[in-house]
């Protein structure tokens, strides 16, 4: 699977034709789906919040191989930066800041989500610094438990100042705002209606090209090298002059950074937040994503991504349907079932397929290819 595209190197034109059909593809999607409701519609631009998601966690994970079970609390401190700058909850619990802000607190996208990138960092390097000299099981542990930590101050943290409005969660967030295009409203292009479900996939499609774009750039750049060499051999990294400390940090932080990037998206698509979103569960879904797409692979990782979502919102619609006509009953909860072909799923492509779906091509592989045509010419 690994040489499913053409390479741009190898074959420029037929893999800028093959961009040029995915292009066409996604930008046709959504108009697609939407005839047959807002359902699939938002269950895409849902993939494509995972997506984002599991390419922050793959340059923790799958460049400098820091396994981070823990990944879903930058998740949610990016959802609720957004929340609590773009809704009436801070006003309504702050007096001065409603004298401050008498039409309510409703901040500007290119306010919050930069602020929601660099304070998820933040939180990053917080994670990153205790931690440096773990790995494994250890680290794993470790991020597992700052992630709960995480979720339990949400979930507690409305009293005795009210911050978070606690298991409630925050309502009346704020749509996204971008010049004359309300999110939270229909917009119509070219004579096309769009519905706000179409404008936010759009709106994540164009934030993961960005987010791809830059993971390529990092994969290439001295900074993915220094976190491959780190992943594959600490000590030899270090012995190579390799800042193995600072080198981590940066990776914690630029993951984070991703990682707050979409939760600010998730609270502004859902509308509002709480702690149940942000469960142990989806940090383990993410990851996931990451190794059974093929860890460090972009491509791979997006494949993981899109079906470990697509699949279980798949079987959402179908499954009940499926058990009344093959056993005329429902013998199984569809969550149940879920649940169970997931984790079959998981246990499958383990055993046949330990490096994932899509791996990352071997070390030497293309130079092995240069060498060989280079002989038989």
């Amino acid at each position: 699977m690994t040489n499913l595209f053409p390479s741009l190197k190898d074959n420029p034109k037929a893999a800028w034709l093959a961009l040029a059909v995915i292009a066409a593809i996604m930008i046709a999607l959504p108009l697609f789906a939407g005839q047959f409701g807002n359902g699939p519609v938002r269950a895409l631009a849902m993939a494509l919040l995972y997506v984002m998601l599991a390419l922050g966690l793959n340059i923790v994970v799958g460049y400098a191989g820091l396994l981070d079970l823990g990944y879903v609390a930058f998740y949610a401190v990016g959802a609720y930066m957004y929340a609590l700058l773009a809704s009436p909850h801070l006003s309504e619990n702050f007096e001065w800041i409603a004298k401050t802000f008498p039409d309510g607190l409703h901040s500007s996208i290119w306010l919050v989500v930069p602020l929601a990138a660099a304070l998820a960092a933040f939180f990053g390097a917080m994670l990153g610094a205790p931690t440096l000299r773990l790995r494994g099981d250890y680290l794993a542990i470790v991020t597992l438990g700052f992630g709960e930590i995480i979720r339990i101050f949400m979930n507690n943290l409305n009293s005795p100042i009210n911050l978070t409005n606690g298991p409630q969660g925050i309502t009346k967030i704020d749509p996204i705002t971008i010049g004359p295009i309300d999110f939270g409203k229909p917009f119509e292009f070219m004579g096309i209606t769009l519905q706000s479900v179409q404008l936010y996939y759009y709106l994540f499609l164009v934030l993961c090209i960005i987010i791809i774009i830059i993971n390529i750039r990092l994969q290439d750049s001295r900074i993915g090298r220094a976190w491959m060499a780190i992943r594959e051999d600490e000590i030899a990294a270090k012995a190579m002059g390799i800042n193995t400390r600072n080198m981590k940090l940066l990776a914690f932080a630029m993951g984070a950074s991703f990682g707050g990037i979409s939760g600010a998206m998730f609270a502004s698509f859902q509308g509002f937040v709480s702690p149940e979103s942000f469960v142990l569960m989806e940090s383990i879904v993410i990851v996931a994503m990451v190794v059974l797409g093929g860890m460090g692979h972009i491509p791979g990782v997006i494949l993981g991504a899109l079906l470990l979502y697509a699949v279980p919102e798949a079987l959402r619609y179908f499954d009940r349907n499926a058990q009344e006509a093959l056993f005329g009953k429902e013998l199984i909860a569809p969550e149940a079932l879920r649940m169970l072909l997931f984790g079959l799923a998981m246990v499958v492509i383990m055993l046949r397929r330990p490096e994932g779906l899509w791996p990352a091509p071997k070390h030497g592989a293309q130079s092995a290819k240069a060498a060989g045509a280079t002989k038989a010419a």
